[in-house]
């Protein structure tokens, strides 16, 4: 078993300098693993809010990094999901259940389905601040 090096991801929601700084240098491949274990994401999505394909994402060593992209990616998620989780008081289930579930607020789609864009991201986690002040979302 190999003994990983790395830092693990900080389990607080990245500020926006913050996230510019970690994505250009780059995160690591275990990282999202450990972002997908925050509330059970599985590889495919995963791959999808990455903008990556499920291949190439099972290709990449743990210790690899990931592009700028993928790694801004993954820290708007890491971010979404903190949100999620600190809305939904902690329920791993019920977040992963929003994730998936169509939302009027979002044409009817889930917010997952809208993670393969930046804005979607930002509509989500729109989404989830609406909720957090008791407004209908």
């Amino acid at each position: 078993m190999a003994t990983s090096t790395h830092q693990p991801i900080i389990l607080t929601r990245s500020s926006p300098f913050g996230v510019v700084n970690s994505s250009r240098q780059g995160m690591l491949r275990a990282q999202v693993d450990e972002v997908a274990a925050l509330v059970g994401l599985t590889d495919r999505e995963m791959a999808y809010a990455l903008n990556m394909t499920p291949r190439n994402l099972h290709r990449l060593k743990d210790e690899q990094r990931i592009s700028v992209d993928a790694s801004e990616r993954l820290l708007l998620l890491k971010n979404l999901l903190m949100h999620a989780l600190d809305t939904f008081e902690g329920r791993k289930n019920t977040v992963l259940h929003w994730l998936r579930t169509p939302i009027r607020e979002l044409a009817e789609q889930s917010p997952l389905q809208l993670l393969d864009t930046v804005t979607g991201f930002g509509l989500a986690d729109d989404v989830l601040g609406r909720l957090d002040y008791g407004l209908p979302a």
